[in-house]
């Protein structure tokens, strides 16, 4: 079986975006490109030490930095599913399908409430999609920008993990693992819902299974690495005309009766179960 080293996985991830260009060209690009957040590209606003190699920061300026990454991200993930349940009918989207969909919206949601209480800054409160509307009318276009987002986020998830437990914060590690796990099942409900409706990826193959990974593709060096991937992906720039807009997940409609069926609604660390305590 052919080992995929860290080098060829982020190839793979930039190639699926259409764009492969070196991680030091991705960075000036996202820096020098003012990619349409107020007045700043999407690391502007980040220490600069932070911004430009997280790895190396201060343990305050990368706790910053990925509270910051993490929020924004968040809020381009509310920003998609918002757009495609607004559009459900489009899609082809309704029952447990839908469900599945307004649960992911809503647990992205409760990890942008996290990141914003730990300190994260809002880069961004407009997004863009490579394939504009046609993402939230096309469910074929829909599940690829999907899979590319959750992708990215899955990543930049493990990529925290090792960050914290570094800097000698394994709550945080924890946290941020309990995160990803849950960002990896919106990859494979998004699989699922391509499978059911017959569809290929974009490279031909199939979405079949769903859950196809045995352990989670390590494409990112560091968190502060997504923003440029990001983009460089089309999802930040001058068309950047949808706007994120809280979800009141718990007394919106819309969302209400699946949040009701949510029941992990807060995180947990490790040292809450120090004393003994039983975690059932």
């Amino acid at each position: 079986m052919e080992e995929l080293s860290k080098h060829t996985a982020t190839e793979n991830l930039l190639r699926s975006f259409g764009a492969r260009r070196s991680r030091l060209s991705l960075l000036k690009g996202a820096l020098g490109a003012g990619a349409a957040i107020t007045g700043a590209s999407l690391l502007g606003g980040l220490p600069a030490r932070a911004a430009t190699n997280p790895v190396e920061a201060t343990a305050e300026d990368t706790f910053t930095t990925i509270f910051t990454i993490a929020r924004t991200a968040e809020q381009l993930a509310v920003t998609f599913y918002q757009n495609g349940i607004a559009n459900a009918g489009s899609l082809g989207l309704s029952g447990l399908q839908l469900d599945n969909i307004k649960a992911a919206a809503i647990e992205e949601q409760s990890h942008q409430q996290l990141f914003t209480t730990l300190g994260g800054a809002s880069l961004a409160s407009s997004f863009s999609f490579p394939q504009g509307q046609f993402t939230f009318t096309n469910l074929g276009a829909f599940i690829e920008t999907q899979q590319q987002l959750e992708g990215v986020f899955d990543a930049a998830f493990i990529a925290a993990v090792y960050e914290f437990a570094q800097a000698g914060r394994p709550d945080l590690a924890q946290v941020a693992a309990e995160i990803a796990m849950v960002e990896s099942e919106h990859r494979a409900l998004g699989r699922n819902i391509a499978a059911e409706a017959g569809l290929s990826a974009y490279d031909g193959s199939s979405y079949s299974p769903a859950n196809n990974w045995v352990f989670g593709l390590l494409t990112l060096e560091a968190v502060g690495d997504a923003p440029a991937i990001v983009t460089a992906a089309g999802f930040l720039g001058p068309n950047a005309n949808y706007a994120y807009v809280p979800i009141d997940y718990m007394n919106d409609p819309v969302y209400s009766g699946v949040y009701s069926r949510i029941t992990s609604r807060a995180y947990v660390t490790s040292n809450q179960f120090d004393d003994g305590d039983d975690p059932t």
